[in-house]
Order: C-alpha cells, then sequence, then structure tokens
C-alpha cells in the first residue's frame, strides 16, 4: 500500500489554478455558480434554515466576519462554514459523483469561501481549492467502495467530506504537504454521519454535511497552527480505510493523481431528489413524450435500480409509496416516478404542491422498485435505471444508462443559468440574479470573495419584501 495520506496532501497543497487545464477552471466555477443558487434559495425555502439560524445564535456563532450566502449579517468562521454546507445540502439539489456515491460541493465549497475570506485568497486561489477538495473527497469514497461504506450505515458526503473540507480550506490558507498531512490527521477524528435520518426524514443529512464542512476548516486552521496530528490517519492500522468499510482499495484514492480531476467526473443535479432516482425519472419522461402516456392510463411502472440505490429510494416499500416530508421525498423513488408524469418532471416547488396529494399516493401504490442486474452492470460508474410503464395499450420500457447532468450530458451554460435563475429570482429578482451569475462565474478574476457574498444580499426593502412573499427563510 502507497503512502495515501502523504500524496493526496502533496497533491492538494500543491495544485496550482495557473497550471490547470481551462476546461478544469471553468468547470469550478460552473460547480460554484451550481452549488451557489441552491444556498441562495435554501435561505428562503428549507425549513430546517431557521433552525440553523437559531441554533449558531445560541452557540455565540452568529457574530463575525465570516458570510453567509443572502445573510447580511456576519458569522464566525466555523458558523458561516457549517450554515452554508448545510444550506448547500438542504435542497438535495447539489452535485454528485457517480463512483464515489457522494456530494462533493456541499462540503468543499463552504470550507474553501471560509478559509478564502480568513486568507484573504484571491478567485484564481479559491479555484484551486475548489480542485482539490473535490479531489480529494471523491476519491477517498470511491476508494472506500459506496455500497460497503453504506451497508455499514455511514454517508460519504459527511463522512469523506470532511477530508474534502480539509483539502479546500488548506489549500485556501496555503499550507504545505507536510501541514496539510496534519489536517487530514485531525480530519479522521471528525469523520462522521449516519444514515438513520432515512428511517423518518430526519434534519441530520444536512447538519452533518455542514458539520463536516465546518470541521474540515477548523482542523486546517489547528495544522495551520502547528497541531501534532496522528499519521497516515487513511491507509494507517486504525485508520479511515479500516474504520469505514469492508474491503477498501486505497490506491483507488491516488490512481491517474494530477493527471484525472474529479471535478470533470461530478454531475449537477436536473432535479431536487436522491442522484439514484434521477435516471428513471429520464426513463419516465422519455417514455411519456414518446408514447403519449398520462398519468390515469398507467396501471403499472416498474422502476431498476442498483441494489444501493434500492436500499435508498426503494425500501421498505410501503413508506416509501406514503412520503409527507421533503426528506421523505427526495428518498422515495415512487413519489419522484410519479412526479414525471403529474408534473413532467421534478422542480423544487413540487414538493410543497404534491406531497400527500390522493392522487400522487394513488400513482406510488403502482410503482415498484427493484434491484436489476442491467442497471447494476453499470454501477458504480453510473446511477443508471431500467423502467417499464404499462398501460391498457401495453408494455413499454427503457433503459437509461447516463442520467442528464452527468459529464456525459453536462448542461450547457444557457441551461446552467436556467437552473441559477430559477433558484435565486425569488430572493434576487432578474437582475440581481442576473449580475450573481456573471460575477460567479469570472470568480477567477476576482482580488477576493466578498463581491460574492454582497451581491447575494437582497437589497433591504426589496429583500424584506421578497422574503416575506416565501414565507420568510426556514418556512
Amino acid at each position: 500500500m502507497t503512502a495515501i495520506t502523504e500524496r493526496l496532501a502533496a497533491h492538494a497543497a500543491g495544485l496550482d489554478a495557473a497550471a490547470l487545464p481551462a476546461p478544469v477552471r471553468q468547470r469550478a466555477a460552473e460547480m460554484l455558480l451550481d452549488l451557489w443558487g441552491i444556498m441562495a434559495r435554501a435561505q428562503l425555502d428549507a425549513d430546517t434554515t431557521a433552525c440553523f439560524r437559531a441554533t449558531l445564535a445560541d452557540l455565540g456563532l452568529d457574530a463575525g466576519s465570516a458570510s453567509v450566502v443572502a445573510e447580511e449579517a456576519g458569522f464566525s468562521p466555523y458558523g458561516a462554514a457549517l450554515f452554508n454546507g448545510a444550506l448547500a445540502h438542504s435542497l438535495d439539489f447539489d452535485d454528485t459523483h457517480a463512483a464515489g456515491s457522494i456530494h462533493p460541493g456541499a462540503t468543499v465549497i463552504p470550507a474553501a469561501l471560509a478559509a478564502a475570506e480568513i486568507a484573504g485568497a484571491d478567485g484564481r486561489t479559491l479555484i484551486a481549492a475548489i480542485v482539490a477538495g473535490y479531489d480529494v473527497v471523491c476519491r477517498l469514497s470511491v476508494a472506500l467502495g459506496p455500497s460497503r461504506h453504506y451497508a455499514r450505515g455511514f454517508h460519504p458526503t459527511a463522512t469523506c467530506g470532511v477530508f474534502g473540507a480539509a483539502a479546500a480550506a488548506g489549500r485556501a490558507l496555503g499550507l504545505s504537504p507536510e501541514r496539510m498531512a496534519a489536517a487530514f490527521g485531525l480530519a479522521a477524528s471528525r469523520a462522521a454521519g449516519s444514515l438513520q435520518f432515512l428511517e423518518n426524514g430526519a434534519w441530520n443529512k444536512r447538519w452533518q454535511v455542514g458539520a463536516a464542512a465546518a470541521d474540515g476548516l477548523s482542523v486546517a486552521l489547528a495544522a495551520r497552527n502547528g497541531f501534532h496530528a496522528a499519521a497516515a490517519p487513511l491507509e494507517g492500522r486504525f485508520g479511515f480505510f479500516k474504520g469505514y468499510t469492508d474491503g477498501a482499495e486505497p490506491d483507488e484514492a491516488v490512481a491517474d493523481l494530477g493527471s484525472r480531476f474529479s471535478i470533470m467526473e461530478t454531475a449537477v443535479k436536473p432535479y431536487p431528489a436522491c442522484r439514484y432516482t434521477h435516471a428513471a425519472l429520464d426513463g419516465i419522461l422519455a417514455l411519456r413524450a414518446e408514447h403519449g402516456i398520462a398519468a390515469g392510463d398507467v396501471e403499472a411502472i416498474e422502476i431498476g435500480l442498483p441494489q444501493t440505490g434500492v436500499e435508498l429510494t426503494g425500501v421498505p416499500a410501503d413508506a416509501k409509496r406514503r412520503p409527507r416530508s421533503v426528506v421523505d421525498g427526495q428518498f422515495s423513488m415512487p413519489f419522484v416516478a410519479s412526479m414525471g408524469l403529474l408534473a413532467d418532471g421534478l422542480a423544487w416547488d413540487d414538493y410543497a404542491r404534491y406531497l400527500g396529494k390522493p392522487e400522487v399516493d394513488a400513482l406510488c401504490d403502482r410503482v415498484t422498485v427493484a434491484a436489476d442486474p442491467r442497471a447494476e452492470a453499470f454501477y458504480p460508474r453510473q446511477m443508471s435505471a431500467t423502467v417499464a410503464i404499462t398501460t391498457a395499450a401495453g408494455r413499454v420500457e427503457t433503459v437509461v444508462e447516463v442520467p442528464s447532468g452527468e459529464p456525459e450530458r453536462f448542461p450547457d451554460a444557457e441551461a446552467q443559468r436556467r437552473k441559477f435563475t430559477g433558484l435565486t429570482e425569488p430572493l434576487l429578482g432578474a437582475a440581481g440574479a442576473a449580475a450573481l451569475a456573471d460575477a460567479l462565474l469570472a470568480v477567477e478574476t476576482l482580488a477576493g470573495v466578498d463581491r460574492l457574498f454582497a451581491l447575494s444580499v437582497p437589497a433591504a426593502a426589496d429583500g424584506a419584501q421578497r422574503m416575506a412573499a416565501a414565507g420568510g427563510a426556514g418556512a
């Protein structure tokens, strides 16, 4: 086994934005745009936002010079990283690395932003920090084996996320390879995240992702200040690979390191739900359009997924057919499938419109979800699906190998803007959303990140009206 910790640390510490290929730098800006829009909209609509804000206030973390998206007041750096990370994951609309079965941006980008503010880093340094963080978090999840990690009850976005956040924050702070390795050494003591939230649609998923971003920032700062941390935290006798999975493949964490960038292998989500549901929804929409299928025509919908997707979105079947919270809906293949027929897709606002409606429940009862070897054959490289719809006219089916949003089907500039605008216009208005999008895509040219946060805050009077019209933050 190679010295995984040292190799990853040297890679993350040494990444130079000027040496990165132009498409990699552009993709980092696009991922920043995508996540920023999600964080902004979560301020309006996520049911956890008010709770997070109040809890940070109780902890004394709501005062300081660090910034939270769409917040005029400052926070402590730790509080800002935690809040931004939680916002990023609150809509389940954030990016996904299929092979790692992980959402890299929600931990990496908030930690990078908080560290960039501390260090006064410019936009190019932020780009390097983001790329470094994606490389670490995605590679670690692949090395663990997502299915094996899930089987232990872990949530990889949080467990691996603290290492990615540490890499991003450490690069923004300018850590040496030795100090970056120390940050990883302490991150191993902060790697946590449980899948138990699936039992009752709990909010833990959002908190543990925000905490991973904040802890990644804190361990990078501790390393900068000389913290003596555990050696070999990844590959050691009691390290991450031994404690969090069965049958890890550590060398996967450093395969083609420096020539293959994980950010280029990461997808953005067209639908705000668990990524395992997306290929099936793509297939339903395609069959609906091709055969003119209406919801009332459907007698049965059969969805085939990789086994891991079934475990997350298909069982227990009775509970998955009766989602009543947003989190339940996001992890319900029957609900997402029903949206393909009732709403022609799934938008964030559809949760409020459709959860608990009789016509949705009736359609959910016609959906079965099972493991399918055709979908499993592409996993974990792709989160594929098979779809069969039965009507009085007969049975039609399709196989979707590559869900929309993957690098092979990455959205063009117009689609990226459309998603961002749809998320941010309720908060900022059309002109404000456009100005923010322009700044985010030009992040490489900025002297710092302060302009991005300033453009994210609604004008006082107009913003108050928008927040009131939306029911207030956290509604």
